[in-house]
């Protein structure tokens, strides 16, 4: 037994011998080097390389959680809301590589959030798909998620390409937590653009971008007050066509008898074109921005017109009584404008960290251009400053005359000034404050008011017939707003803000007095109250962190 053990161990001992000297003469294969993350210090703090590559990559993002109120008296069917919160995510990549034609950069952001109650809640990011709602019974219109590619563009050699914020906007709310104050910022368009340096701080950019972002609705009489169906808010109506009406035929007076419709919906038939001349020093900023829109119209909608009683009028009729007055095409095109300048100016000397903007901005059929709308909301034609508000603003880019036929633009124009003060290191506050109008062609609420007999409350009472209720009507009314507000913020440690802000709301009609919504109590057919003004105020505070 002991012979037999001796000679399995002396056998398994050449075994591994000869292994070992075969394997000796293999070639060895060296191990890959483990590549560790390395900083990045070309493009400023928090880049690293991505392994394996020559491109850096900074991740950020921020967590916020806001919440607020906003008083609100109207106790009337779907009004009442005043308490209002958000939690929100955003997410950044910012890659970047060094090439023979300079910088190539790619960004992207997604914001992801929760969001309730009034003017969170959003209708104005429902109207345009950034943002989908809840159905239920107590949560429709009350109840927001979304989830939205905010930007998403690449850069190089003065080329900006992508999804991004336009490059008219200047201030776009700064110093601001809410955001509340008229003044242009469309945070998310889809744009080509160039940039050029043309001297020592001074860069031209002349952009082309996305036209549905800056599509403010023409006025359609029809839609205005049946737009919805039961059941259903108007915010979710989307038509084919949004009919307005063209004067056939009247009494010869001053009531209209027979009316077509034109279809007023505005396709995207070419971008907007805007160009921006900027300058940048060590004192601050300045901008000059300019841009060209078009608004336009299709055409007549078939087997829409009708006269006095309801009773149909042929296409061919329509047609002859139409070419009769001159207006042989509904489909039009015009141009709508703007121009924007702004300055912001540095102020180490009262604190570091301090800043002043002044921004001014005009437009003739681009309210979106002026911001006319941005706390009261847009891509409707016409809707209440707030939740509960005793009027309608009505803020169209423009109107078909329904005696002319033609398309005619509204202008409009917000001044806005900020200040951001830091009373230490650690506590800052921002005080701003801005004003805006929006005015219409002088006599096109009198030829609206002629179809009141047919139409009816979308359109003014009859100006010659009713003098007293057309004074009173809120339709296509010049109107203003005022907007001013203060915020305290506190940050205890870096990236970290805790912070409180206050905004009063003016809207008025300028000239004269409106019905009052919220009261609809008539004396000898006339409203009982009216109003001028609509006051309002909101309070939200934030919590804040950025990384």
């Amino acid at each position: 037994m002991i012979r037999i053990r001796s000679a399995l161990l002396c056998t398994a001992a050449g075994i591994v011998g000869t292994g070992t000297a075969q394997a000796a003469d293999l070639p060895l294969k060296k191990a890959v080097p483990v590549e560790y993350v390395r900083v990045c210090g070309a493009y400023g703090a928090g880049f690293f390389y991505i392994p394996g590559t020559d491109t850096c990559l900074r991740v950020s993002g921020r967590a916020r959680f806001e919440a607020g109120t906003i008083p609100n008296p109207n106790r009337a069917q779907s009004q009442g809301d005043e308490y209002q919160s958000r939690g929100l995510l955003r997410l950044n990549l910012d890659a970047r590589t060094q090439t023979g034609y300079g910088t190539l950069r790619a960004f992207v952001r997604a914001e992801i959030a929760s969001r309730t109650g009034t003017l969170l809640a959003s209708g104005t990011q429902q109207r345009i798909a950034n943002a989908f709602p809840a159905f239920g019974q107590d949560t429709f219109g009350r109840v927001q998620n979304f989830v939205v590619a905010d930007k998403a563009f690449v850069q190089i050699a003065g080329l900006t390409a992508g999804r991004a914020s336009s490059f008219f906007d200047f201030y776009a709310h700064d110093y601001e937590l809410i955001g509340s104050t008229g003044g242009s910022d469309i945070a998310s368009t889809n744009l080509l653009a160039y940039t050029a340096k043309i001297g020592e701080g001074l860069s031209l950019t002349l952009s082309m971008e996305d036209p549905m972002f800056r599509k403010q609705p023409v006025y359609a009489a029809s839609v205005a007050t049946a737009a919805a169906g039961a059941g259903l808010a108007s915010q979710f109506v989307v038509g084919t066509t949004a009919p307005t009406p063209v004067i056939l035929t009247t009494d010869g007076g001053f009531n209209a008898t027979g009316v077509t419709f034109l279809d007023a919906v505005q396709r995207a038939r070419m971008p907007d074109f805007v160009a921006a001349l900027r300058y940048d020093a060590s004192w601050g900023s300045a901008q000059l921005s300019g841009a060209v829109k078009d608004v336009n119209v299709g055409g007549f909608i078939a087997n829409s017109a009708f006269g006095t009683g309801g009773v149909a009028i042929s296409n061919a009729a329509a047609g002859a009584l139409l070419a009769a007055r001159g207006v042989r095409s509904g489909a039009q095109t015009d141009y709508g404008w703007a121009v924007q300048g702004g300055i912001k100016v540095n102020l180490p000397m009262i604190a570091q960290g301090d800043g002043f903007y002044l921004q001014g901005a005009y437009a003739e059929g681009g309210i979106l251009y002026t911001g006319y709308t941005y706390l009261t909301g847009s891509y409707l034609s016409n809707l209440t400053p707030v939740q509960g508000a005793s009027f309608q603003q009505y803020v169209s880019d423009a109107v078909i005359n329904p005696i002319t036929g033609k398309l005619e633009l509204s202008t409009s124009f917000t001044v806005v000034g900020s200040f951001l003060h830091y009373w230490s290191p650690e506590w800052r506050s921002a005080f701003f404050g801005s004003y805006g109008e929006v005015n219409y062609k002088r006599g096109t609420r009198e030829a609206f008011s002629l179809l009141n007999g047919l139409i009816g409350g979308a359109t003014p009472a009859n100006a010659f017939t009713n003098p007293a209720a057309f004074a009173l009507s809120p339709v296509l009314r010049n109107n203003a707003q005022i907007i001013a507000g203060v915020s305290l913020i506190w940050s205890p440690v870096k990236d970290l803000d805790i912070g409180i802000e206050g905004t009063y709301i003016g809207t008025s009609v300028i000239g004269g007095r409106v019905a009052d919504q919220t009261r609809p109590i008539t004396v000898n057919g006339l409203p009982a109250f009216t109003v001028s003004r609509y006051d309002a105020t909101q309070i939200r505070m934030r919590v804040q962190r950025d990384f």
